[in-house]
């Protein structure tokens, strides 16, 4: 099962919490279970009634500083809260002060070396855990060393010797690095599961600004010729018109289906189906070049042999390309249009106009040769333009493919 899997089953929306919480039930599990080992070690022992009191209570403040130590650990782990100094320094001295008691009362004869082997064992467990998750890994692991060190060297001045001494020995060695091991893991585990929890939030938000530039970019293909072709239309209607010329009717009605068609094109936009067919964008281009007085000539002999995504994105290289001879070449009278293949496998479209304006290339395009950069570059084509002496204007167009598509 993958983590996206295992988060997904902590609960839906609501997992992300519910996997905090069980990250700090179960670091708040040792506090108790320290709680009990002291409460046991309290009804077995031979010591008297003050010396269980005094060690019942010095190891119930180290359970709950244990305890409050381990969430403030985890909280600045996971950045959300500043780091736990002073109950580290609580922790480290009040753990001192009981292994320093136990020794005391090794060495007057109060409790035996099985006793405090048993205590001192289970103080330097626990108080490893919450140490490492709150220091540096480094400063933590130093930190847990000198204590635990101390620790041992004063049970062995005061009397702890033998197999006590080697069983203490033996299972500090074993188990504080494993519980500071697990604490750190404790926490690694939950900031990873936040970590995934952001990525997947980012990913939906980079999904929804993706549709929108795709919507954006695909109304403005769709729309940008067709208006350009409706003020030519008009404009012409409207000069036929105050000469009283009959075919002013004519273009009338080409604008009024021109708008039918945005229309129904506007609908595919919006259902996310909209595609170019190539064959029909040629043809468009052609007539509504002519239409504005300018003579276009179109080769495209291999266009039927192409993939279909490749002839939609010529499709919509044309598009764009005849939208800008009709609003920004001056006085046009030409424009050519050429489809070739070439090796290794790849469609070449080259496009050329006169009466483009004297300007550095590349500026005054607007958005939309950049959305057909982005539409190209997805299939790992390029798309260039270069203005040349004379106001000639061309479009370049390179999409590879790979054989048996």
């Amino acid at each position: 099962m993958s983590v996206n899997d295992w988060v997904e089953r902590l609960g839906g929306p609501d997992g992300l919490r519910r996997y905090r919480r069980s990250a700090l039930a179960s670091v708040g599990f040792f506090p108790v279970c320290e709680v009990g080992l002291w409460a046991l070690w309290a009804a077995t022992t031979d010591a008297g009634a003050s010396t269980r009191a005094s060690v019942a209570v010095l190891g119930v403040a180290h359970a709950v500083i244990q305890a409050l130590l381990s969430r403030a650990a985890l909280s600045h782990y996971l950045a959300a809260g500043p780091r736990p100094v002073r109950l580290v320094v609580l922790y480290a001295a009040l753990t001192a002060a009981i292994s320093a008691l136990g020794c005391a009362l090794l060495s007057s004869g109060r409790i035996d070396d099985r006793e405090l082997a048993s205590c001192l064992l289970w103080l330097l467990m626990f108080y490893s855990g919450p140490t490492v998750l709150a220091l540096p890994p480094r400063v933590g692991a130093v930190l847990v060393a000198a204590v635990t060190v101390g620790t041992l060297a004063g049970a062995v001045v005061a009397g702890l010797s033998g197999s006590p001494l080697a069983v203490v020995i033996s299972g500090t060695v074993l188990l504080v690095p494993f519980l500071g091991a697990a604490f750190r893991a404790t926490g690694w585990g939950v900031r990873l599961v936040e970590e995934l929890a952001a990525a997947r939030e980012t990913q939906a938000r980079l999904a929804v600004a993706e549709e929108r530039l795709r919507f954006g970019r695909d109304l403005h293909d769709v729309l940008g010729r067709n208006l350009a072709v409706v003020a030519l239309t008009s404009e012409l209607a409207a000069q036929l018109a105050r000469r009283g010329r009959p075919e002013a009717v004519e273009h009338m009605e080409e604008v009024q289906r021109i708008a039918r068609e945005s229309q129904r094109e506007i609908r595919s936009v919006v259902r996310g189906y909209r595609t170019a067919d190539l064959h029909t964008e040629l043809a468009g281009a052609r007539s509504v070049l002519e239409a504005a007085g300018i003579d276009c000539r179109i080769a495209y002999g291999p266009a039927a042999r192409l993939p279909a995504d490749v002839q939609a994105a010529i499709g919509w290289v044309v598009r764009e390309a005849t939208t800008n001879v009709l609003r920004h070449a001056q006085g046009a009278s030409r424009c050519t249009v050429s489809l070739r293949t070439a090796g290794p496998p790849a469609a070449l479209l080259v496009m050329e106009n006169d009466g483009a304006a004297d300007a550095p290339p590349g500026t005054g395009t607007g958005t939309g040769l950049t959305g057909l950069r982005e539409r190209l570059t997805a299939l790992g084509g390029t798309l260039t333009t270069a203005r040349e002496h004379g106001g000639i204007f061309r479009l370049t167009a390179h999409i590879p493919w790979e054989e048996g598509e």
